[in-house]
């Protein structure tokens, strides 16, 4: 059983963030150690929300606390989200090479949010240039969208060969495997949209349906890179972990669709994590 400690955002009502990664992880056998940077009543998609962001220092502590149970010398990744600001990305940051110390064979695994195409960046100033300049270096891991990717190298991804220099580029700094979560570029059928996962040993490119669903269920960035990273910690193998999760968020997208709500439903989809009833293969692209 692998063990992952999950900083993230947590909400009462819906799936984004914690909500969306620490079930498919403990559904796909990972014992996950859940440690939230917010706590919401909903994800603010919705226009209105109540509750509390946490600060740095109750982060810290909490860490502290787990530290102090033994865990971080047996525990396999570290799964970052939205971080909400500087203090708690250095906190963060801070906890990856702390957990590295007591285990060098840990994975930090950074989901980089901060903003997405058509929204632009929606986190507060300064976070997008501490997550280029001190998380990607930290990480082992990169999951970012392709409004992400674009801002982490500078780089405009329109072909393939766009999006390959990209991830070459992002791995340069830091990462030894980047992950793109949702990919759609000129030179693809419009009718689907793609992942890609690029390593040093090489990049594979997977392509599912686009499905009509308005508006876009929030949480799907969260949920893929926990289903992603669960399956990348059974062999460390990136086209196997690649064809899995997409057919796992595939699967979710369709449930969600079906039952009608904007919400992922997680709960109703989740034998699909584990026995995906539609798979979709994963091309070597390099």
């Amino acid at each position: 059983m692998k063990t992952v400690i999950s900083i993230q955002s947590h909400v009462a009502y819906g799936y984004v963030g914690n909500r969306a990664a620490v079930f498919p992880l403990q559904r796909l056998g990972c014992d996950a150690i859940a440690v939230n940077t917010v706590q919401f009543s909903n994800h603010t998609g919705y226009g209105e929300w109540t509750g509390q962001v946490f600060t740095a220092e109750h982060v810290a502590d909490l860490m502290d606390g787990v530290a102090a149970r033994g865990v971080l010398p047996i525990c396999d990744a570290l799964l970052s989200g939205y971080m909400g600001d500087v203090g708690l990305g250095r906190v963060i940051v801070e906890t990856a090479a702390r957990l590295k110390a007591a285990n060098p064979r840990a994975v930090y695994a950074c989901d980089p949010v901060m903003g997405d195409v058509g929204r632009g960046f929606f986190v507060r100033p300064g976070l997008p240039e501490f997550i280029r300049d001190h998380a990607v270096p930290a990480a082992d891991l990169m999951t970012p969208n392709q409004f992400e990717l674009e801002y982490l190298t500078g780089r405009t991804v329109e072909t393939l060969d766009d999006a390959l220099a990209a991830t070459a580029a992002l791995r340069e700094r830091g990462p030894r495997l980047v992950l793109v979560t949702s990919l759609t570029r000129k030179d693809a059928d419009p009718g689907h949209i793609e992942m890609l996962a690029d390593d040093r040993d090489g990049a594979w490119l997977v392509s599912t349906p686009r499905l009509p669903l308005d508006p876009p269920p929030n949480g799907s960035g969260d949920a893929v890179a926990a289903l992603f990273l669960a399956h990348y910690l059974k062999a460390f193998d990136p086209a196997e972990a690649l064809e899995q999760a997409a057919a796992a968020i595939y699967a979710i997208f369709q449930t969600t669709r079906r039952m009608g709500t904007r919400e992922l439903q997680l709960i109703a989809a989740q034998d699909e994590f584990v026995n995906p009833s539609q798979r979709f293969t994963a091309t070597r692209v390099r």
